[in-house]
C-alpha cells in the first residue's frame, strides 16, 4: 500500500492538525481524529483507507483497526445513503425504543448493520447519544438527531428519507 494515498490532501491537512496537538513522537495518539476525518470523507472506513492511515500514522495497521473495531461510531461498512441508528439503552427503551426500532426493522425490511436492497438505509442500533430526556433518540447519518421517536413516528420518518 506504500505510498498509495486515499483520502484528498484537505484531509491530511486536517489529520496533520491533530497530529500537531500531540508530542512529535505520538502521532498515533490523532488515530481517533484521523479516522473520524477519513470517515467524514468518504463515509465509511475500509480496510485499504485503515491501511493508509496506519502508514501516515507511522502504526501498525492492527492497532488502528482496534480503534475503529472498538468504538461503534466508525463505519466499516459502506453504509446505505442514509444510516439510521437508534438507541437502544436503558433511558431509551423505558421509553419505547425496542419497539420503535422493531417498527424500523419492519418498515425498511431489514435488521440492525444491514442495508436495504436498494442501498438506501442503513439500520444501526446505538449506544446512549446523551440526549436521554428526548428518549427514544435516533441519529441520521450522524448528523441530525430526532427525539421521541416513536412507533408512530417511523412510517413519517421513512417516507422523509424516500422523499430526500
Amino acid at each position: 500500500m506504500s505510498g498509495v494515498k486515499l483520502l484528498r490532501a484537505e484531509a491530511y491537512r486536517a489529520i496533520d492538525k491533530e497530529i500537531a496537538k500531540y508530542p512529535v513522537n505520538r502521532k498515533s495518539s490523532a488515530v481517533m481524529a484521523a479516522l473520524a476525518i477519513a470517515q467524514n470523507e468518504l463515509g465509511w472506513v475500509s480496510e485499504p483507507v485503515v491501511e493508509d492511515i496506519a502508514e501516515y500514522l507511522e502504526m501498525r495497521a492492527i492497532a488502528v483497526w482496534e480503534v475503529a473495531t472498538f468504538y461503534g461510531m466508525y463505519n466499516l461498512d459502506k453504509p446505505g445513503r442514509f444510516k439510521l441508528a437508534i438507541c437502544t439503552n436503558l433511558p431509551c427503551a423505558l421509553q419505547g425504543a425496542n419497539r420503535t426500532a422493531d417498527q424500523l426493522k419492519a418498515a425498511l425490511g431489514i435488521n440492525f448493520n444491514e442495508t436495504t436492497s436498494d442501498g438506501s438505509v442503513t439500520l444501526k442500533e446505538a449506544e446512549c447519544m446523551g440526549a436521554c430526556g428526548d428518549a427514544p433518540v435516533v441519529i441520521i447519518n450522524d448528523r441530525e438527531m430526532r427525539g421521541k421517536v416513536s412507533v408512530e413516528d417511523v412510517d413519517g420518518l421513512v417516507e422523509e428519507l424516500k422523499a430526500r
